[in-house]
């Protein structure tokens, strides 16, 4: 339809110029034969015309009579859309000068007018599509400030207030002041975490890091996992299982982002599902792809909270303080890094467990090694 426009308004103007020429010569024609016998029966109207045909002649009042006629057809064939662009006009003004873009130009008729309208409309629509992204962006960014500014400045204050009682020297013996320092570390620590999770957020954010791709077990890297979280489960008194019918799923992904992935939801698991007293970790091949469960048994997440669980620094417990849970980047990070392997991560919970599952591409056979 699009290409077919300068050809299709070519052809509206040859036959409405056929047209009205066709009927401006019938027009012309009935006028005089009306005025013929309007003027029969009136000596002095007969005679004026009569005047005016001894003087110029039939030919140039037929020019005349039918050139008058053509205008007035051609503008009666085209009224209606020199009316359907006054309306679009007075629309178009009133969405550019007012930024009402909620409002839509009205499309009518069926011709090169109503595609303009219509793309006009696609226009705005995208507009205020760009619009809206821009304001969710710049809130974006004035949450992200506040909740950066409120999260490293918690235990910064804490850091600079045990490190001015030890710089004036106001503690009571070696133990208090061993004490202040380890609180101290402590904090620097979690600062340090912080700000590397923010770090890394960013370049995700920017799609600047790096994957270092090649195939691998991702049975064995579980188990490994599993291996290094040991002491992690003992001291939370939880047990850790992997359960699978496989021995080997080959993927292709980095596998240093990947167990990042894996640790944040092993760690939440433990920290969150305690309580259950022990993590099943589920890997299983679904056609062409590998899927890890990692079910905990602990509080519920309500449903309110789940579609918000990858959102940067969203926080179930919206009380927790900074000594309780992670940067609030950790979830965020896991899902940016799964959806750059292709994969998708996903939770669900209800009043007996609480699942998060991960699906990853499996890798290519000819990828895999052998």
């Amino acid at each position: 339809m699009k290409s077919s426009i300068a050809f299709r308004m070519i052809w509206r103007l040859v036959w409405q110029i056929l047209l009205s020429s066709l009927l401006s010569v019938i027009t012309s024609y009935l006028l005089v034969i009306i005025l013929e016998r309007i003027t029969r029966d009136n000596y002095s109207q007969r005679t004026i015309l009569l005047g005016l045909y001894r003087t110029f002649g039939d030919t140039p009042f037929i020019i005349l009579s039918c050139f008058i006629f053509f205008i007035i057809y051609m503008i009666l064939l085209n009224w209606r859309r020199f009316n359907y662009y006054e309306k679009l006009s007075q629309s178009v003004e009133h969405i550019a000068l007012k930024g009402n873009f909620d409002d839509a130009i009205p499309v009518k008729q069926r011709n090169e007018v109503t595609l303009l309208a219509e793309n006009m409309n696609l226009l705005v629509l995208e507009l205020k599509r760009s619009l809206d992204e821009e304001r969710k962006a710049e809130q974006t960014k004035n949450e992200l400030i506040t909740n950066v500014s409120h999260d490293l400045r918690t235990p910064l204050t804490s850091i600079i207030g045990y490190l001015g009682l030890i710089e004036q020297d106001r503690y009571r013996d070696e133990v208090e002041l061993r004490h202040y320092v380890q609180v101290a570390y402590a904090k620097a620590e979690r600062l340090n975490v912080l700000i590397q999770d923010l770090f890394e957020y960013t370049r995700m954010r920017h799609n600047v890091i790096p994957l270092h791709i090649k195939s691998f077990n991702l049975v064995e890297m579980m188990n490994q996992l599993l291996v290094h979280y040991r002491l992690s489960l003992e001291s939370a008194k939880m047990k850790g299982n992997l359960i699978t019918n496989v021995t080997e799923l080959q993927i292709k992904g980095d596998p240093d982002k990947l167990v990042r992935v894996f640790e944040n939801l092993l760690s939440n698991a433990i920290y969150y599902g305690s309580s259950g007293g022990k993590v099943d970790i589920y890997l299983n091949r679904q056609k062409q792809s590998a899927v890890v469960e990692i079910v905990n048994y602990g509080d519920e997440i309500p449903a309110a909270d789940l579609p918000y669980l990858f959102d940067r620094f969203y926080r179930v417990d919206k009380s927790r303080t900074e000594n309780k849970g992670g940067s609030g980047l950790g979830l965020a990070i896991a899902k940016g890094l799964v959806d750059k392997h292709g994969g998708t991560i996903s939770a669900t919970s209800d009043g007996n467990s609480t699942n998060f599952r991960v699906r990853l591409p499996l890798a290519d056979e000819k990828d895999a090694p052998s």
